[in-house]
């Protein structure tokens, strides 16, 4: 297919992050992404999500197990809670710590959680253990640098920027069209660059084509000049206070 020949592309590029979940097409993604690193297992850090109302102390050690069949792999890099439900962070943290010793996965973290959901996560035994919070970050979107960003980076844990380009919207602004002309580049490729550009960011934008992948993969050399900065960092501020966390 269109994507398994997209993610196949990406590996060859040396793009190795593919993040996936449960959740996407009901376990359909997962099995694209089986399909694209078979025979390259090797390649590819895969990381996937479990849904929080599977992610009791049984429930997630068994979506998991779930996952890592359709994965077609023993073990993945990176094991992540979509996001929180009504299921305490303990019982989960209790049980991504049974799959990190029993080797189904090697590292877990969050998605969506705000500073004060962080603050709860460590306070726990082994939640220190945290290596990634997954949230929305882009250059329309910067509530994150108000206070989870900074919290994080001190504590060593990994964000990983999703709808990188504002599911889309970023790439019909007008203003990030004309800096991208001034480059010579396109709006996404500064987007995904001004991200990367970030200590402890990295993106995951989507890409269901060849060319989708070919023009994410170029913004990982692109870096951009400080005049261009400037104009991102006064066409798309910062927040000035605390603003709750953005989730589509």
């Amino acid at each position: 297919t269109k994507e398994v020949a997209a993610i196949a592309l990406g590996l060859d590029l040396g793009m190795t992050l593919i993040d996936t979940a449960e959740m996407y097409a009901d376990g359909g993604a997962e099995e694209v992404v089986a399909e694209a690193i078979a025979g390259r297992r090797e390649q590819a850090f895969v990381v996937s999500k479990v849904y929080p109302q599977n992610a009791s102390r049984r429930g997630a050690i068994a979506a998991c197990k779930r996952s890592l069949k359709r994965l077609g792999t023993d073990c993945l890099d990176l094991y992540l809670l979509h996001w929180r439900g009504d299921i305490p962070l303990a019982e989960t943290v209790d049980a991504f710590e049974s799959l990190r010793r029993d080797g189904y996965i090697r590292e877990w973290g969050v998605s969506n959680c705000d500073r004060a959901d962080m603050e709860e996560l460590l306070a726990l035994p082994s939640g220190a253990r945290c290596a990634a919070n997954q949230v929305m970050y882009h250059l329309g979107c910067r509530g994150v640098e108000w206070d989870l960003l900074p919290f994080c980076r001190r504590h060593q844990i990994a964000v990983m920027a999703y709808s990188p380009v504002g599911r889309g919207r970023l790439l019909r602004d007008r203003r990030l069209h004309a800096l991208a002309g001034e480059l010579g580049v396109s709006p996404a490729q500064i987007a995904l660059a001004w991200l990367l550009g970030k200590p402890g960011v990295c993106a995951i934008p989507k890409a269901a084509s060849e060319a989708h992948v070919r023009d994410n993969r170029a913004a990982a050399d692109l870096r951009l000049p400080a005049s261009i900065l400037k104009q991102l960092e006064s066409t798309f501020p910062p927040p000035s206070g605390p603003t709750s966390l953005a989730i589509l």
